[in-house]
């Protein structure tokens, strides 16, 4: 894909932010949009679908972690990337903005040549996850990494982006105990610092929609999928 095709979506309430980031990425060859609060940022994605969304956390009308939310339950938006740059460093921020669905968080100010470099790895990881394989099936669970779908006993689950990621990762390689570290590289990636409490979340999350039996926690190592049928 060109870096033309590209399509970002700039989601904040200072305008001068928003042409700031809009003349760095345009610079690199990007195609942009702009939106100055949630509501906005959901009508333009629906008509856009874009690529990658960059979104603040404190806006009128909607924030962006309820903006968040909101996209993550449209299956059209399964491959669409959400990054918060934003001022609000505390802790149950970052938690709360990943519980919605993001898969980055970025504190406000950050250097021109370090947002770019954010902006790269988040889309090579894109990349990455197009490469998956398209279907795992075990026992009576199916996983439909095209479309983001999830069937067990016959009955569809809908799972937002991190939690159907966590599944896949765990039952691409059934019985494989994956380390916290790993889990965290593949699926929030290197560059994110992701506390044990967020995957603890996810994974618990998991268990109540999947069923607690397909897993197993290693404790003090990670976790695996298991086949309860075999």
């Amino acid at each position: 894909m060109k870096k033309s095709d590209i399509k970002i979506l700039l989601v904040d309430d200072e305008p001068d932010i928003i042409e700031i980031l809009r003349y760095n990425l345009t610079q690199e060859g990007y195609s942009v949009i702009a939106a100055k609060d949630g509501h906005s940022a959901i009508k333009k994605a629906e008509k856009e679908i874009p690529n990658l969304i960059i979104m603040d956390v404190m806006m009128p009308k909607m924030d962006g972690i309820e903006a968040c939310g909101i996209i993550r339950q449209n299956p059209k938006f399964n491959d669409t990337i959400i990054m918060f740059l934003t001022a609000r460093g505390e802790d149950y921020s970052h938690v709360a903005a990943y519980d919605a669905g993001a898969d980055d968080y970025v504190t406000k100010p950050i250097k021109p040549k370090v947002f770019i470099s954010k902006v790269k790895g988040l889309l090579r990881r894109l990349k990455k996850e197009n490469n998956l394989t398209s279907i795992i099936e075990i026992g009576k669970l199916i996983i439909d990494n095209d479309e983001y779908r999830v069937k067990v006993s016959g009955q569809s689950l809908s799972l937002p982006k991190k939690e159907f990621e966590l599944l896949y990762l765990l039952a691409s390689k059934p019985e494989k105990v994956f380390k916290r570290e790993k889990i965290m590289q593949f699926i929030w990636g290197s560059d994110v610092v992701v506390g044990d409490r967020t995957i603890d979340v996810h994974m618990r999350k998991l268990r109540e929609k999947i069923g607690d039996k397909y897993f197993k926690t290693i404790k003090g190592v990670g976790y695996k999928f298991v086949n309860p049928d075999k």
